[in-house]
């Protein structure tokens, strides 16, 4: 960590991997979306994409506004001439931190919860402490200097709405979402010890998290490097790779000391981790459930419709193919006046191979005629369960036009354009 910039390196490294992947993944999905669905399907998609986020925006607007009411309705405003103690120490920590725009501290009624955090609204800024977490620190000569700065670290590393939309996909990855989120608290926590007087002040400051209000005073640091050291069983190592904090242990550790001896996790908790994408603050196994069912309800639409667009693309070329023989068997039968009692007494083959665009091995046809009423069909792959029946019919001029339709069972999503209707 450097005192002119308390960026964590790993958080420098995730922040690019996680904005890279995240983009070639909107960038695949936008290819796929081409590719397979065309242009209109991308122009509906939009259309409703940015439906949906007017209707976020208007939901966190109205959200926001409620907060920020509340928060000047029953917070406390820290300002020069409320509470100036505290004020100076957040301008204070601005300057350490290099923050032109002082944002505003309120202290809000925690009910017990010793926590703190920043939120931001139509270009403001907000640091909020509770209440519980200011009477904790009382006494510890860095004051609140530690959680201002780790709630400042939020405010400086925050991502716009637009690198956050781009990054958003990555953040979804086992191991990776859960590692960038705990190295941006890591970042966090360098930028409160920035903040502070010293290195044991500001590591007691995280251990309140754990101690209390009462007992930070009189933990042991040492102590704390060794729960730290213990801490490398499956379980530990398992919750903390699929978790967005880091062990609590392991943050006083990391600001106490500038090189922290901590231990490596337990290789098979990595084996098992790879499996859980990243759920964000609910725990990781109701995150797992949540994944679960939204990869099956995924599955359930994205599968019909794929096989429905492989259907389709197989029937437009037997539709292309079966314009030459519905030419053909036209012919015959305006040139004798009777229908050909077989394919083979017009001239045309039975079965047929055909290319696909873009496939390697060719589609087989299997026509078929009934010779009641020239009824063509064409049967599409080797199962012969899907395909196309044409029926013709005479125009008072003598112009023979045909209809089309699918075999029995088939959807209307899976025949070419000109057919069904």
């Amino acid at each position: 960590m450097s005192s002119n910039s308390p960026v964590s390196a790993r958080d420098r490294q995730l922040s690019a991997v996680s904005l890279i992947l995240g983009t070639l993944v909107w960038l695949a999905g936008l290819a796929a979306l081409i590719r397979f669905g065309g242009l209109p399907v991308v122009v509906g998609l939009s259309a409703a994409a940015l439906l949906i986020i007017a209707v976020l925006f208007i939901s966190y607007l109205i959200a926001h506004l409620s907060f920020v009411a509340h928060l000047r309705g029953q917070g406390i405003e820290v300002t020069s001439v409320q509470l100036p103690g505290m004020h100076q120490q957040l301008v204070q920590c601005c300057e350490a931190l290099n923050v032109e725009k002082v944002p505003r501290l309120f202290i809000l009624n925690g009910n017990g919860v010793l926590n703190a955090f920043a939120t931001w609204f139509l270009g403001r800024r907000y640091v909020i402490l509770n209440s519980d977490i200011v009477d904790a620190t009382d006494g510890n000569p860095a004051g609140v200097r530690f959680y201002i700065g780790h709630e400042l670290g939020h405010v400086v590393r925050h991502d716009n709405p637009f690198i956050a939309f781009l990054r958003w996909p990555a953040l979804r990855l086992p191991l990776l979402g859960a590692s960038y989120a705990r190295a941006r608290e890591t970042t966090c926590d360098f930028h409160g010890l920035a903040c502070c007087p010293d290195r044991e002040s500001a590591a007691r400051s995280v251990a309140v998290l754990a101690a209390g209000k009462r007992q930070w005073a009189a933990l042991s640091m040492e102590g704390a490097r060794l729960q730290a050291l213990a801490g490398t069983g499956f379980w530990m190592s398992l919750l903390e790779l699929v978790s967005g904090y880091p062990w609590t242990a392991k943050r006083t550790v990391r600001v106490l000391d500038e090189t922290p001896d901590l231990p490596a996790r337990h290789p098979l908790a990595y084996v098992i981790a790879v499996f859980i994408p990243y759920a964000g603050q609910v725990s990781a196994f109701v995150g797992l459930l949540i994944y679960v069912y939204v990869i099956g309800i995924g599955a359930a639409i994205a599968l019909p419709a794929y096989r429905n667009f492989t259907i389709r693309a197989q029937l437009t070329q037997a539709d292309a193919d079966a314009a030459q023989v519905k030419q053909v068997l036209s012919d015959y039968y305006l040139r004798t006046h009777r229908v050909p009692s077989s394919l083979a007494e017009a001239g045309i083959a039975a079965s047929r191979e055909i290319a696909m665009p873009k496939e390697s091995a060719p589609l087989p046809l299997m026509y078929g005629l009934q010779p009641k009423n020239m009824t063509l069909t064409v049967a599409v792959g080797p199962s012969g369960k899907i395909g196309l029946v044409y029926v013709p019919t005479q125009a008072e001029e003598g112009q023979i036009t045909w209809t089309c339709a699918g075999f029995t069972g088939m959807t209307q999503q899976q025949l070419p354009p000109t057919c069904g209707h």
